[in-house]
């Protein structure tokens, strides 16, 4: 591998935070205009209006690049009740099998997302799916609004997780809610990625993590594997792929995973 081919990974980060720095720049300027110098006190409502205009404007980009992945046969496998964990700007929508979901929830808790995802739902290919879909702005941690919905303790027949527990506060929160409202025997998929195994990589994680982590909103460093083990039970952990790529600072785990059945009630 050349020198350039070494660096690219440990450089290409830099694009990505300064397009995100101007969008931040533009949603600060907006919200002053609004809102006054009030908003100030609000930093999340900018970054969640700076983060949208970035992962929207990307959006197309994103999908070409998930296409060369095992991504959309992940999300091809869906069924039943879904729950499209944090769906952004609703870059999954098209790659569900409409005649495998029943319903599809997108709970998302950036409401800046909202009218884009509308907007691809409107112009669906798959007409199958428009009525199918519904987006709910709250985090997967708003039980009463989940409630709401139906969606309660083990309603769920799968919940997709695309690149989603590096962005949230508390993944370890997040998934313990995940494995409460998946039914025993629902699949939790996910496409995630974490800390390297390089020690080389990690060293370049934890020098472009603050700005990263500010910018871009997600986390290089964490430990998704833990976080999902660690939720509940799950009838096949030994399927979790984690492809090697040493020279990435998004090494990927993946799979789908079974909530465990237990056993004593299914006798009963």
């Amino acid at each position: 591998m050349s020198l350039k081919d070494r660096l690219a990974p440990l450089l290409r980060p830099w694009g990505l935070i300064w397009l995100s720095i101007g969008f931040h720049w533009e949603a600060l300027k907006e919200a002053i205009r609004q809102n006054g110098l009030g908003t100030l006190v609000h930093p999340h409502q900018i970054q969640d209006a700076a983060s949208a205009k970035l992962f929207s404007t990307l959006s197309n980009g994103f999908i070409a690049f998930e296409d060369t992945t095992i991504v959309p046969s992940l999300v091809a496998a869906a069924g039943g009740i879904v729950l499209d964990l944090g769906p952004g700007p609703g870059n999954q929508i098209h790659r569900f099998d409409s005649s495998l979901v029943k319903l599809v929830y997108g709970v998302e808790p950036n409401r800046h997302y909202q009218n884009i995802i509308n907007a691809k739902l409107a112009f669906e290919k798959n007409d199958g799916l428009r009525d199918k879909y519904k987006l709910i702005v709250a985090g997967v941690e708003n039980i009463d609004v989940l409630e709401k919905e139906g969606i309660t303790e083990g309603s769920l027949d799968t919940v997709l997780c695309i690149q989603v527990l590096c962005a949230v506060e508390s993944p370890a929160t997040v998934m313990k809610g995940v494995w409460r409202l998946l039914k025993p025997g629902g699949k939790f998929i996910f496409w995630e990625h974490g800390c390297s195994k390089s020690w080389v990589m990690r060293v370049a994680q934890a020098l472009w993590n603050p700005a990263w982590s500010t910018f871009v909103g997600c986390h290089l460093r964490r430990n998704p594997l833990a976080d999902i083990l660690n939720a509940g039970e799950w009838e096949n952990p030994e399927d979790i792929e984690e492809p090697a790529d040493i020279v990435s600072l998004l090494p990927r785990i993946q799979g789908v995973l079974v909530k465990k059945v237990d056993e004593s009630k299914k006798a009963k």
